[in-house]
């Protein structure tokens, strides 16, 4: 049996699309499906076990000795903006603290979602490296959760396989249901229908010009086929950066989405929210170094493809779910 917690959500759904495909059913999906219709990522996939999150780790312990092949863990609060930091504590770290806990216990491979988020403003750069952890400033309360959790299992001993995946900026398929948190590319799309444009974040600082704060977009897909590159690599263990490890412009990734609906590009830029300011990342760009040494040589979607496959099979076709 698999646990994947947060399997009807964005990436876990993925996920879960991709264990499918590789003949995998005796999965135990976890989350919280609320009414915003994330239920729907859940159709056409299969799984034999549903668990809402707050009567999932009672369930966990009084699972006996059945056994477990992997828990994927991405399940979280994954709003960067969300105030209410108890909240998020106890989703992101008490919550992941004592899955971990459990994987160490029994000896389970533990995949884990941390996010770039993570680097704060990226003064320190973006090594995966353990040893730079310390040296880190996240810009909000979700960043400080996974980077706090990442600290944890760097402290704890373990013999299981362990992997912390910092997810850089994710698009794609199966997100409609993340309200302020949905990819700029889904949000571009549904303008470019009612407007013939795309509003952008005007930039603030002298060394970036409007449209040209470089962010790492990686597409959802991919993200899955590093996790079953993984569950396939059990030798495979540590903190890892999972972007394409090239930064490409907002104004990139706009002409991406108006190339793929052949719409010629109109962009308007907007002043950034006040309760951005301070808090936004102007430039991240996975190091990939570790991964790829470690032995995961497949190519990462371009951001022109990616969002030509997104737009063209997913959200023209009102995201049918991948």
């Amino acid at each position: 049996m698999i646990i994947l917690t947060g399997g009807a959500g964005f990436i876990g759904s993925v996920i879960l699309s991709a264990l499918n495909k590789l003949g995998k059913t005796d999965i135990w999906v976890v989350d919280s499906l609320g009414n915003n219709e994330k239920w729907k990522n859940l159709r056409q996939k299969n799984y034999n076990n549903f668990s809402h999150k707050n009567d999932f780790l009672p369930e966990l312990e009084s699972l006996g000795k059945k056994k477990i092949e992997a828990i994927i863990h991405m399940g979280a609060c994954s709003s960067t903006t969300e105030t209410n930091a108890d909240y998020v504590m106890r989703n992101n770290f008490l919550f992941s603290k004592h899955l971990f806990d459990f994987s160490v216990s029994r000896d389970i491979p533990f995949i884990y979602a941390s996010s770039a988020a993570t680097y704060g403003d990226g003064n320190q750069g973006f090594s995966d490296n353990v040893l730079e952890l310390d040296k880190l400033l996240p810009l909000n309360i979700y960043g400080y959760s996974k980077h706090l959790f990442d600290q944890y299992v760097n402290s704890t001993r373990h013999s299981n396989q362990v992997v912390g995946l910092k997810f850089f900026n994710v698009y794609g398929p199966n997100e409609y249901h993340k309200g302020s948190m949905k990819s700029v590319i889904y949000n571009s799309y549904y303008q470019i229908l009612k407007e013939k444009q795309v509003r952008l974040f005007k930039s603030d600082r002298e060394d970036y010009g409007h449209g040209e704060q470089k962010r790492d977009f990686i597409y959802v897909k991919d993200i899955s086929k590093v996790i079953i590159w993984l569950l396939n690599n059990p030798q495979v263990s540590g903190l890892y950066n999972l972007g394409t490890g090239q930064a490409r412009t907002w104004k990139d990734l706009a002409n991406a989405v108006f190339a793929a609906m052949n719409i010629p590009s109109n962009i308007e830029f907007i002043e950034l929210p006040d309760n951005l300011k301070g808090k936004y990342q102007y430039f991240t760009e996975a190091d990939m170094q570790k991964l790829r040494a470690s032995g995961y040589d497949q190519e990462f979607t371009s951001l022109e493809d990616g969002a030509k496959d997104y737009v063209n099979n997913y959200l023209e076709k009102s995201d049918l779910g991948a």
